[in-house]
């Protein structure tokens, strides 16, 4: 798959079923739209052509009240490309691009850009400025410009409604769950092991400090087992989110013992993959205190994950 950052190297002249939307998590309910964007291009002759932006909209619009995300522009750009789209386009989304009107963003993107003969987009699809766009609007546009227009049905699990927003609120709170019923894979936390304090070292289970995008979101405070995942292999992982209450307080942050694992990997890319919370974090009264309790996690996260 392809991807680019701007209109102008979309402007290849080859004509496109198209699908647009920000796409966080990449969710059963995003893939079943990719799905039948990738299938529709395939019945028509056309490149399949996702369309998705570098941030979150709210960034712009509210930027006071912006939502954690799920996964990096990096992560969401590799799992489109797994449902068979042919081209990305990460569009850039700030003050000039959140004004456009509708008919400009299909003129300019859809039409001028990337020659549209099909989109099919989420039956609750909505753009422009003030989302003034929503699918009768795309496909009136579409009619007018000589490309058809499908809204995709939204899933439900279990009369639920899967959306991104709905696996954010359980991540935050902690449950696991939902999220890999929704997402359809368990939730993954991407970011690179920095220089941490050492105290794991000390307390004879070494860690890794995870420094994550800053617009990602953590889960909930607490001990997760679950799974650290480097170039080279992946490995058990006894996971901390937390501030580290034994020694004073610090800024929320991941680290995790990777069961197994020697060397160094400071400087180097990590996936945490999260499978079920232990416990709450907790304040212990001394450090040897809290190394037994790391033994009974690191045992629980043997017996859930192995090795």
């Amino acid at each position: 798959m392809e991807v680019i950052h701007d209109l102008e190297s979309a402007r290849v002249g080859e004509d496109s079923a198209v699908t647009i939307g920000f796409f966080d998590g990449v969710h059963r309910g995003h893939q079943s739209v990719i799905r039948r964007l990738v299938a529709a291009a395939g019945e028509r002759g056309l490149r399949a052509v996702a369309v998705t932006f570098d941030r979150h909209p709210r960034e712009v619009l509210t930027p006071d009240d912006v939502p954690g995300l799920l996964t990096t522009t990096e992560r969401k750009a590799r799992l489109i490309e797994g449902l068979g789209v042919d081209l990305l386009l990460v569009m850039p989304f700030d003050r000039e691009t959140a004004s456009w009107p509708p008919e400009r963003f299909v003129d300019d993107v859809l039409v001028g850009a990337l020659h549209a003969k099909h989109a099919a987009v989420g039956a609750n699809f909505t753009f422009g400025y003030r989302a003034a766009g929503n699918v009768e609007v795309l496909t009136d546009l579409g009619r007018a410009r000589g490309f058809s227009v499908e809204g995709v049905t939204l899933l439900e699990v279990d009369g639920r409604r899967v959306s991104s927003t709905s696996i954010r609120e359980a991540v935050a709170e902690g449950d696991l769950g939902w999220p890999e019923v929704a997402l359809g894979r368990r939730h993954v936390l991407d970011g690179v092991v920095v220089p941490g304090a050492g105290r794991g070292d000390d307390l004879g289970w070494p860690t890794a400090n995870v420094e994550a995008h800053p617009r990602v979101l953590l889960p909930a405070r607490g001990v997760y087992a679950g799974r650290g995942i480097l170039d080279e292999g992946t490995w058990p992982a006894a996971i901390n989110v937390g501030i580290n209450p034994t020694f004073g307080e610090e800024p929320l942050h991941v680290e995790a013992f990777l069961l197994g694992f020697e060397g160094d990997i400071r400087g180097r890319d990590i996936a945490i993959e999260f499978w079920e919370r232990l416990r709450d974090e907790e304040r212990f009264d001394s450090p040897e205190a809290l190394s037994r309790q790391i033994g009974k996690d690191v045992e629980r996260t043997r017996a859930l994950v192995g090795e």
